[in-house]
């Protein structure tokens, strides 16, 4: 299974960027997260891997995801023309996927945040979840999206 997810961000580009590489705000706009620890290598650095637990309800998740991409690696003084990525990819029980990340600027002061997500199954729950329920994942994704633009623009968390 494989979409696209964009959305605008009322903020220059390095600094959504910077914003989305430091663990400390992952609370604040990801919902459901619980942990997210390095096994080793640095919090958002290329080759780092972390556990990462996800609590949905009753339901919890945990995988552990690898950063396969981070360009550039220093998020200071990005030149204009450059196109920041972030890609991981997060292996959990009965599923594999891949999220290639990417930040343009479309204006000094905007940001476009385009993410391509894919998704492949292993255990029999999960194939019928992403049959019966493809959609799910994408909203879910777009929600994530949504609730990082308002905690980047108005400092919302979504925890309060």
């Amino acid at each position: 299974m494989k979409y696209t997810n964009s959305i605008e961000i009322a903020l220059p580009r390095e600094r959504v960027a910077q914003l989305l590489a430091d663990p400390a705000h992952l609370p604040k706009w990801l919902r459901g997260m619980v942990l997210h620890e390095p096994v080793n290598g640095i919090h958002g650095q290329l080759g780092t891997r972390s556990r990462v637990v996800l609590q949905s309800g009753k339901q919890k998740m945990e995988c552990i995801e690898t950063i396969t991409r981070r360009e550039p690696a220093d998020l200071h003084g990005i030149p204009k023309e450059s196109v920041v990525h972030f890609d991981r990819e997060t292996v959990g029980a009965g599923m594999w996927s891949v999220v290639r990340d990417r930040l343009t600027e479309a204006d000094p002061e905007t940001t476009l945040w385009e993410s391509e997500s894919e998704y492949r199954f292993s255990s029999l729950p999960m194939r019928l979840m992403g049959l019966l329920m493809p959609g799910a994942f994408h909203k879910q994704s777009q929600q994530h999206m949504q609730d990082f633009k308002a905690f980047a623009e108005q400092g919302k968390d979504v925890r309060a």
